[in-house]
């Protein structure tokens, strides 16, 4: 069972608050654009070679936190399980937005895949088809944050690094982690070795 519905999650929030940060259930703009910023750490220095893919992408944040920074990647894609989402990030970012169920469709293949906070109120099991699908889909990692802690909550999807980490090594990835940037949250990269990504 799911741990809420994803579409009246998002929706109510989006009518409370608009098409903003805080409809995306973030405390705020700033706190995205933190996580954000570690995201982009794991990620080349010059993207503009490359495929990116943005699952979970919302109103298509991230690719305008790029766009604002001047790095826009080669090709950005980004995919929603909401067709509202889906709608404002065509409109806003100008770039390939597709409807797409990470947890059951088909993904299209990219260098790298990230997601910022689409698994915050997923299942254990479904954290992991996640995760796999995303890194199976990608060339060379996927990069994403989750909310730090134990997992006794009804509606967020708590994890600690460490069983992060395990599931990476369970899945032959180079695993890298990133902490303290804020309370409750940590970033986890799973590169795929050399000889993988050939």
């Amino acid at each position: 069972m799911p741990r809420v519905d994803n579409e009246d999650f998002y929706l109510t929030a989006v009518s409370q608050h608009g098409e903003t940060a805080e409809g995306l259930h973030w405390n705020s703009v700033e706190s995205q654009e933190v996580r954000f910023r570690v995201l982009r750490s794991f990620l080349p220095d010059d993207l503009s070679g490359l495929t990116l893919v943005d699952a979970g992408c919302g109103f298509g944040d991230f690719y305008l936190y790029l766009d604002r920074l001047g790095e826009r990647p080669g090709r950005y894609i980004g995919i929603d399980a909401l067709a509202h989402m889906v709608e404002t990030a065509r409109a806003r970012t100008g770039c390939e937005i597709r409807v797409l169920d990470v947890l059951s469709d088909t993904l299209p293949a990219a260098d790298y895949y990230l997601c910022s906070g689409a698994m915050n109120t997923l299942t254990r099991g479904e954290t992991q088809r996640f995760i796999q699908h995303c890194y199976e889909a990608s060339v060379s990692a996927f990069v994403f944050n989750l909310l730090k802690g134990w997992n006794n909550s009804s509606i967020y999807n708590f994890y600690l690094p460490r069983d992060i980490a395990r599931l990476g090594q369970e899945m032959g990835a180079d695993c890298r982690l990133h902490e303290g940037y804020l309370a409750g949250d940590f970033t986890a990269a799973f590169f795929k070795t050399p000889v993988e990504a050939e």
